[in-house]
């Protein structure tokens, strides 16, 4: 906090909520009244009186709709927290507010004129330096394409300065209404356009930007954004413009706003059609019948049509645009060595990931609705997350979906590789493994300490104590595995009928896998009769019972029955070895068959879970809720052993977590978290010696 005094030409525009007397006598309680209030030093210049509560939507939008009517002029510039100006870039504001005078595509004078940016925030870690080059090539280079020829920039966000009085004449410049306007910004920019403005874009003059530097903190960023182009696609404004533009502009319109994120949407899925059509062919045995098939086997233009593809796929197209935008300012060679040095510190890993955070949020919120504002806080400070955060940040956008994923890859392997080598495997699969790796670590891999012995340590006594706790009222999901496992089922009870059933046919994928893979163990002697389907889910069935019984057992049973208790639990443990003995004797079960029975019945009990969360009103009536949430538990508790116990053997080794520091931040960051560790320990030894 700074002292309002100390810059008398400052002004502060809030909303004042006053508490005054009745005027209906009748009623001796006070009524609330609400003030536009400007204010400067300490002196009220303007203070108006509002029809009510102001604040129907966003925080954002309502304060700039608010404040618009104590602005002065005719140009209006917004400016976010996060950004910076310069005594020389502002020299030139007034070379750009004559640009209002200019008809720019001959026709219509502008209503807004964009302005590039200068990512200050690129030499904290790489993340923040991807982010920084990635925005680089989207404010420059990217908006001049999309303003012109294209005649599509909108307003996203930047020091845009709009034409007060036409805005000011046709709604303001930012719309208000809670979750369809989540990104409030473009909106502006749609209204501009669907009301014959002109939005230009002016490289000359520029105003630095505060990037997110944390992974967790772009993340949010990334998931408000998909969120945002998620009720974009719903929303009335995309489809007027689509009806009011031309062919070409049409298309423009839809492939820079929500077509790439349907693109993104698109790209996933078909990974996920890939990997089940895999699955498809290598149990049904088409996959080993075409193998032996020459016209097959020998596709020349088929092969040629598949390298080419997969050169494409690095990525390489993708980056051409920020190559071309950095060697124009900078020089091809200084273009080349960020490219090659961007590839050395992970950019793949990272965009890699970030891809998973548009498709989740922009699927969800095309299914259920329910955008919400994710406040990123745009720390500059790069801080330790813990296990349990990482856990609830990414758990449903990626770690569910990277360990589906991982059971597909690895029965596709179990019942192929009789039939086809290692290497054919290994080109077929890369891209996807790669994939699941990066949905699965890059979390603890971009995590400053993230493999440091001592933070593993605490990270899982955290972790236990999460997941451990019982939610309920005023507990925060940041207490609670309950009270986050409810509110992540949020957008599932303000979903339409279509969403939930979606949600249900979704799901059937498991059952469908599990419907494949029992009839390939070799205990069913490969028979196709429905029985053995049946007796599939007569295990299931059984094996929910049992766990519902030991868990009423440990909610029944206080401490003077735990003798009790232990014995049924022994009692069921003896029954499921004898069981297990008497397969292996005489249904001859074996190894590979005990691993599919677990890989079958897991992802069937995921799918099962997330019918009855879409069926949450119909289940809790039947009672059964509470074994939905033991089950869940038992799943969560499953997964983050799986994610935990690679990064904690990683952390035995003192070298990974030293590489790590230097590989992904800067110099600055890295001796100021050695030097931490340093003085760390002697507090830890000091405070030992004087308890001695």
């Amino acid at each position: 906090m700074f002292p309002i005094d100390r810059y008398p030409s400052l002004r502060v525009a809030y909303i004042d909520e006053v508490e005054e007397p009745n005027k209906d006598k009748t009623k001796k309680v006070n009524q609330k009244v609400y003030y536009s209030v400007l204010v400067k030093a300490a002196q009220v210049i303007y203070r108006i009186k509002l029809p009510g509560p102001a604040i129907l939507g966003e925080g954002k939008p309502e304060n700039q709709n608010h404040a618009i009517i104590f602005t002065r002029g005719e140009g209006l510039q917004t400016i976010d927290m996060n950004q910076d100006n310069y005594m020389e870039e502002a020299l030139k504001m007034r070379n750009l507010l004559q640009e209002f005078l200019k008809k720019h595509d001959g026709v219509r004078y502008p209503t807004i004129l964009g302005l590039r940016e200068h990512i200050f925030t690129g030499s904290v870690s790489s993340l923040a330096w991807f982010m920084s080059n990635q925005e680089t090539s989207f404010v420059t280079i990217g908006q001049r394409l999309l303003a012109n020829p294209l005649k599509v920039r909108f307003h996203y966000g930047h020091p845009d300065v709009f034409d007060r009085l036409f805005h000011l004449t046709r709604g303001g410049i930012s719309k208000a209404s809670k979750v369809i306007n989540l990104s409030e910004d473009i909106f502006a920019g749609f209204n501009s356009t669907l009301r014959e403005g002109n939005v230009t874009h002016h490289e000359y003059i520029q105003v630095g930007k505060g990037r997110d530097v944390g992974l967790n903190q772009i993340s949010m960023f990334e998931a408000k954004i998909a969120n945002g182009n998620g009720e974009q696609t719903l929303s009335r404004d995309i489809y007027r413009l689509g009806h009011r533009f031309d062919y070409f502009r049409m298309l423009s319109c839809y492939f820079t706003t929500v077509g790439f994120y349907f693109s993104t949407l698109i790209t996933v899925l078909t990974v996920y059609v890939f990997l089940y059509g895999r699955l498809y062919l290598v149990l049904s045995g088409l996959e080993e019948g075409l193998k032996n098939q020459r016209a097959i086997r020998d596709n020349k233009p088929l092969q040629v049509a598949l390298a080419s593809q997969s050169f494409v796929q690095i990525g390489f197209l993708m980056a051409l645009p920020m190559l071309m935008e950095i060697g124009l300012e900078r020089g091809f060679r200084t273009a080349l060595s960020e490219f090659i040095l961007m590839q050395l510190q992970l950019a793949p890993v990272f965009f890699t990931f970030s891809l998973g955070t548009k498709t989740h949020y922009y699927g969800r919120t095309l299914l259920h609705g329910g955008a919400k504002y994710r406040s990123t806080g745009r720390g500059f400070v790069v801080f330790h997350a813990k296990f349990a955060d990482n856990y609830r940040l990414y758990s449903r956008s990626h770690f569910v979906k990277g360990i589906e994923m991982m059971i597909l890859l690895v029965v596709y392997e179990i019942f192929g590789q009789s039939y086809r080598s290692a290497l054919a495997y290994v080109l077929i699969t890369i891209s996807m493994w790669f994939m699941v790796g990066t949905w699965l670590f890059a979390p603890f891999l971009f995590n400053p300490s993230g493999f440091e012995w001592q933070k593993i340590v605490d990270d899982w006594t955290d972790w236990n104590k999460w997941i451990s706790n019982r939610g309920g009222i005023g507990v925060p999901p940041e207490k609670s595995w309950e009270s986050w496992w409810e509110e992540e089922q949020e957008h599932l009870r303000h979903s339409g009928k279509r969403g939930i059933v979606a949600e249900i046919l979704l799901s059937l994928r498991f059952f469908i896998y599990q419907y494949g893979l029992v009839y390939h163990l070799s205990m069913t002697k490969k028979a196709k009769t429905k029985s053995v389907y049946g007796i599939s889910w007569c295990v299931i069935f059984l094996i929910l019972f049992v766990m519902k019984t030991v868990s009423v057992g440990r909610r029944r049973f206080s401490a003077n029955f735990q003798l009790v208790f232990r014995l049924i639990k022994g009692l069921i443990f003896i029954s499921f070895m004898s069981i297990l003995v008497t397969l292996i004797a005489l249904a001859h079960l074996t190894v590979q068959d005990i691993v599919l029975c677990i890989l079958a019945f897991m992802p069937t009990g995921w799918g099962m879970l997330l019918i009855a969360q879409a069926c949450k009103p119909v289940v809790q009536r039947a009672g059964f809720w509470g074994s939905v949430r033991t089950l869940a538990r038992g799943f969560e508790i499953v997964i983050g052993l799986l994610l935990f116990t690679p990064v904690a053997f990683l952390a035995w080794f003192p070298f990974v977590s030293e590489f790590q520091t230097r590989m992904l931040f800067n110099q600055a960051f890295s001796r100021g978290l050695q030097i931490s560790r340093i003085l760390g320990g002697q507090r830890k030894d000091r405070s030992s010696r004087n308890k001695e």
